[in-house]
């Protein structure tokens, strides 16, 4: 482990963080907003405020235990240092700076552990990586859009059976109303599970540095700045990615939307309770996805789903190469 990082350079690198934190509120802006915008059942400049205000609430609701997997179960705690931290965050941001510049619902998370992967290799070789931890977050990058899109499979069968005997315009009146109970569920996932990432983050970062004392926790100052910092980038929306996600996959009813959300919101809850962190943006995305091919299989832009899932593919590797190469010149400018 180096020596102890000096307080203005440890201040700048948890500033990084927190940098990230805001353009993963930003970028991710779309998984909680853009159902509710594409039904027109709030405005987007009222959609990100009710977003926002989940986002930050998150933490009262939710354990730690994604920021424990990735503080200490991606790569090895005992390799991290600043120079890998630092690497890490810019390999995540530059990756989410180009695809939410190009409008592409890639996964900040992904980026993220790209990013670690990425500079813990640069650093030590593949003994720097966790295994366990990892092999669980790949496996999650499957399982996390197919629960998403069975659930919300499942719920728009339970739905239309339920309202068989109502009429449409019954049945859109009752789920506009219900619509705002799952993007509240949607967005409070979406705030305990991305939020908790960048946690991680600055905690192995202060761990790494001894001011964390001899166990890894969280402390309350860097829960509050990342919930913060996550529901202010939340509020200055991702218009590019609302409209991806919204209407260019598959038009959306309330009805379905409320499904959408719901099925995404569960898959949150119990990827957060099990500390998996999972993308937000695959989540919602397989949830849109089911709930488009409950209608029929026509009603999905597959070209659309294909190229985002090609997205998926690259963030990994993406992240991982940018943040080697920041590692490597941080390494030769010291």
């Amino acid at each position: 482990m180096d020596a102890s990082l000096s307080l203005p350079l440890l201040v700048g690198l948890v500033a990084v963080a927190l940098l990230f934190d805001f353009l993963n509120g930003l970028h991710d802006a779309a998984n909680s907003i853009a159902t509710i915008v594409s039904t027109r059942v709030l405005r987007p400049q009222y959609a990100v405020f009710w977003a926002a205000f989940f986002n930050f609430i998150a933490f009262l609701f939710f354990g730690l235990h994604v920021a424990q997997t990735l503080g200490t179960g991606i790569i090895d705690p005992g390799i991290v240092d600043p120079r890998v931290i630092f690497a890490a965050l810019i390999g995540a941001i530059v990756w989410n700076v180009i695809t939410w510049r190009l409008g592409i619902p890639s996964s900040s998370s992904h980026a993220l552990i790209g990013g670690l992967v990425g500079a813990g290799f640069a650093k030590a070789g593949f003994a720097a990586m966790e295994w366990s931890g990892l092999t669980k977050t790949i496996l999650a990058i499957v399982a996390s859009p197919l629960l998403g899109f069975f659930l919300a499979l499942v719920l728009v069968a339970i739905v239309s059976w339920l309202s068989v005997r109502s009429t449409p315009f019954a049945v859109d009146r009752a789920f506009r109303t219900l619509q705002f109970a799952s993007a509240s569920l949607y967005s409070l996932g979406h705030g305990g599970n991305d939020a908790q990432k960048t946690m991680g983050i600055i905690a192995v970062l202060l761990y790494s540095q001894g001011y964390l004392g001899g166990d890894f926790h969280v402390p309350l100052w860097v829960v509050l700045s990342c919930q913060t910092a996550m529901a202010v980038g939340t509020l200055m929306g991702g218009w590019r990615i609302v409209r991806t996600m919204g209407n260019r996959i598959t038009r959306l009813t309330p009805m379905q939307g409320f499904c959408a959300e719901t099925g995404g919101a569960v898959t949150l809850f119990l990827a957060t309770w099990f500390g998996v962190p999972v993308s937000t943006t695959h989540t919602i995305t397989g949830a849109i996805v089911g709930v488009g091919a409950a209608r029929r299989i026509s009603a999905v832009r597959w070209n659309v789903a294909s190229s985002i899932v090609v997205a998926w593919v690259i963030t990994i590797p993406a992240s991982a190469t940018v943040a080697a190469v920041s590692y490597w010149i941080v390494l030769a400018l010291r």
